[in-house]
C-alpha cells in the first residue's frame, strides 16, 4: 500500500494512496456528506435520503468493501477526504466521492487518473463509471463518452445517472 506519484499537487499535504482500515469512518462521512450536501442541486431531498441510506454510516461497512474493490483515497493529515472504489478486472469505477467543500478542485480527477493507470496496467482498453448528475457533465467535458442514460432505484426513489466510458491510451513502452 504505497503512495502514488501525482503529476501535480492539488492541495497542501494531499496524499493519494490505497485505503486502510482506519479510513472506513472517514469514508462513511465523505459518502454521507457528498450525497446529502454535494448532490443538493441535482437531486431532491427524498432522492438524496434514499441514496444515503443505501450504505450504513458505519466504518465497518466501508472497510468490508475494501475486500470487494480496490479503494483509493485522497488523504490530508491522515484523514480521508475523497475516495474511489474500483473493480480493476471489470475496468469499472464503482464509486467516487469527494468531501463537498473540496469538490471541483481536481481531487476526484486525480483519483480517476490513478484508477485509469491501474486498469491500463491490466491491459484494459476502457474505463467505465455510472456517474451521478453531479459529475456526469464534467466527465463528458474531460473526454468521457456517454453510453446511455439510466435510472437506478434507491429506497423507492428513482435517481437518474449516466453510464460513461473513457477509452484508455495504451501504456507507453
Amino acid at each position: 500500500m504505497g503512495q502514488f506519484d501525482t503529476p501535480r499537487a492539488t492541495a497542501p499535504r494531499l496524499v493519494y494512496r490505497e485505503a486502510r482500515a482506519q479510513d472506513g469512518a472517514d469514508q462513511a462521512e465523505v459518502f454521507h456528506h457528498a450525497v446529502m450536501q454535494g448532490a443538493m442541486s441535482h437531486y431532491t431531498l427524498a432522492a438524496r435520503e434514499a441514496w444515503a441510506a443505501v450504505l450504513p454510516r458505519e466504518a465497518s461497512a466501508w472497510v468490508a468493501r475494501h475486500a470487494l474493490y480496490t479503494t483509493l483515497v485522497a488523504a490530508c493529515d491522515g484523514r480521508c477526504l475523497a475516495f474511489l472504489e474500483l473493480d480493476p478486472a471489470a475496468g469499472h469505477v464503482e464509486s467516487l466521492y469527494v468531501w463537498p467543500s473540496l469538490a471541483r478542485r481536481g481531487i476526484g480527477s486525480a483519483l480517476l487518473g490513478h484508477a485509469e493507470r491501474l486498469v491500463r496496467e491490466r491491459g484494459a482498453e476502457r474505463l467505465s463509471i455510472d456517474a451521478s448528475l453531479v459529475m456526469a457533465d464534467g466527465l463528458e467535458r474531460s473526454g468521457w463518452r456517454r453510453v446511455r442514460e439510466e435510472w437506478v432505484e434507491r429506497g423507492g426513489e428513482r435517481l437518474p445517472r449516466r453510464r460513461l466510458e473513457k477509452p484508455l491510451a495504451p501504456q507507453p513502452a
